[in-house]
């Protein structure tokens, strides 16, 4: 079999791969990108679509979810995939909520040139008719989050990079080995000058001694979708709760998260054990994503806990109402590979022209397009 020629190569076709891919061809090389499966089937079509830049750590990593924003946005202005800057809203119920959010404001100085900032309980309802108005005592308004539908998302930007860029895609095929410049497929052998290894939760096929080295975790997540709204009524901005404030590392460093987490432990001692924090976003079709939960361990059982979902929905019921339509019609579970000690990727070079490109946890979605264009910067 005749060998195949690339510049660049990306072995894996979520959306960290995907953005590689796009990084690396709009430098005008020629990309391939590996895929074993058929089609998209793991995290990258299983989360909210929340390009969610005021989660993320302030500064560079904030920066960066700015920058894929953009890249998101300038997709569907070429693409006209369904993205909408729906921006976000944080429901504060509970005073030290409201004490997280003001703090989270005075330490942010870039969320705040942005347009972030509290708003009254009122102008929380006004933004969202979901929002709880009972015991509401103000929200954090943010301007800057994407709203995308991950399963039309994923395919439709691997299809811009094909129309646009004439990257070539090989789904259902398994790379067996990599001996820079030689990448080994099941569909032969390629020579590519460069090769980005951006392969999710399979992070144990290639360089496992990487990976066992890394620090790399799994986590598991449940999540649930609803019927599509009657009347194709819009959520509007995506929501979230107090719980949220505990789990993105924007808020860390607020001297009032140690007193919320000490009530949230107290009041909700099974949604801390089961990491529980909800969320609400919509898709292209006006469902609603609801949902999540986390539990790390290097290997997590594939099944659903009923327990987790009622109390996701208890939580949602906290801070938003749903409309009756809004019955549950999916469920499911996720699997990402996590990094627990504060990092926000794993970004390694196991030989010359071999990029290992992991662990973005959660924040694919938000992060990738940012991050690809720095690694391609500096390789």
């Amino acid at each position: 079999m005749n060998r195949q020629h690339a510049d660049t190569a990306v072995v894996g076709a979520g959306i960290v791969g995907l953005a590689h891919a796009l990084a690396a061809a709009r430098l005008g090389r020629k990309v391939v990108v590996f895929e074993r499966d058929d089609f998209a089937v793991g995290a990258s079509i299983r989360n909210f679509g929340m390009i969610w830049s005021v989660g993320q750590q302030r500064g560079k990593v904030y920066e960066r979810a700015l920058r894929s924003r953009e890249v998101w946005l300038e997709v569907a202005a070429k693409t006209g995939l369904w993205a909408p800057e729906t921006g976000s809203l944080h429901l504060a119920h509970h005073a030290d909520e409201v004490a997280v959010l003001e703090e989270f404001l005075q330490l942010s100085d870039a969320a705040r040139e942005r347009g972030t900032r509290m708003i009254t309980a009122d102008e929380a309802v006004g933004r969202s008719g979901f929002a709880r108005r009972d015991g509401l005592l103000g929200a954090m308004w943010s301007p800057t989050e994407v709203n995308v539908d991950p399963r039309r998302a994923i395919p439709a930007v691997a299809e811009h990079l094909a129309a646009e860029y004439g990257v070539e895609f090989r789904f259902g095929t398994h790379v067996r080995g990599i001996a820079a410049p030689t990448v080994s497929t099941t569909a032969g052998d390629w020579d590519c000058g460069q090769v980005f290894v951006c392969s999710g939760n399979d992070f144990a096929s290639l360089y496992p001694e990487v990976f066992a080295e890394s620090g790399l975790t799994r986590c598991k997540l449940q999540m649930m979708r609803t019927a599509p709204l009657a009347g194709g009524r819009a959520l509007g901005p995506m929501l979230c709760g107090g719980l949220t404030l505990l789990h993105y590392a924007a808020f860390d460093g607020c001297p009032s998260q140690a007193a919320l987490a000490e009530r949230m432990g107290a009041e909700r001692a099974f949604h801390r054990e089961h990491g529980i924090h909800v969320l609400v976003s919509q898709t292209a079709d006006g469902r609603l994503t609801l949902g999540d939960s986390h539990a790390y361990g290097p290997t997590l059982g594939p099944f659903a806990d009923g327990a987790v979902d009622d109390a996701v929905l208890e939580y949602l019921g906290t801070f938003a109402g749903l409309p009756p339509e809004a019955e549950v019609t999916e469920r499911w579970v996720g699997f990402y590979p996590s990094l627990r000690d504060g990092r926000t990727e794993l970004v390694v070079d196991p030989e010359p022209g071999v990029t290992v490109v992991n662990g973005v946890g959660g924040a694919g979605m938000t992060l990738s397009f940012g991050l690809a264009e720095e690694n391609l910067a500096s390789r």
